[in-house]
């Protein structure tokens, strides 16, 4: 069974959908205790990154206590972003801190004769992976996903696929059973549900 965290700032329909293409059971809990009974818990997110004060520290304990008894955490977007330490965005607003530093804003200013960068990044960029994981099995470099976001995550040793956008950044991450993804999976076409199909084999 997969938890699907509402704190008032993801795109849980598509998300739902998604996971339905894929099989996955999936309930949104009401209260942090029942996380308890989660193989997986997705934390997806559009926006500010000051809407994750909605994860409240009882849910952040609930979450940590569940990934700790075995559960598979995954983040999306701003859910990626929360996973870090924090973000520039907001930054008296600790992230979960599973991933060290802080999340940067796109600088759109170019030098020279390159066109100025539009922010945020909206729409398909490509993906290089560094090194073998779990969540990019049998995704091949140059797979096209799709991003809207205008801060991304550094890249970091747990890195698990890079994009590229004026600076390259952290699109995805993984660490033993918490991953994240900076773009949406679930508007990803095939890649995006294979990517969703990998973590959940891990979930449950």
């Amino acid at each position: 069974m997969i938890a699907l965290v509402d704190y008032g700032a993801g795109n849980l329909a598509s998300v739902r959908k998604a996971l339905a293409a894929i099989g996955a059971s999936v309930w949104t809990p009401s209260v942090p205790g029942e996380l308890a009974r989660a193989h997986g818990i997705i934390v997806p997110g559009v926006g500010h990154f000051d809407a994750t004060k909605g994860i409240t520290e009882d849910w952040r304990t609930a979450i940590r206590a569940t990934v700790n008894d075995g559960a598979a955490l995954l983040g999306i977007c701003v859910g990626l972003q929360w996973l870090f330490e924090g973000s520039v965005e907001a930054p008296d607003l600790p992230g979960l801190g599973v991933f060290p530093g802080r999340c940067f804003r796109f600088d759109g200013r170019q030098s020279g004769d390159t066109p100025r960068l539009k922010v945020p990044h909206v729409g398909w960029n490509s993906l290089t992976m560094p090194r073998p994981t779990r969540l990019m099995a049998g995704i091949p470099p140059g797979t096209q996903v799709y991003f809207t976001h205008s801060y991304a995550a550094p890249i970091v040793d747990d890195t698990a696929a890079v994009c590229e956008y004026g600076a390259p950044f952290s699109a995805a991450v993984e660490r033993g059973r918490v991953s994240g993804v900076q773009f949406h999976p679930e508007k990803s076409g095939d890649a995006g549900l294979r990517m969703l199909g990998n973590w959940l084999r891990d979930a449950v």
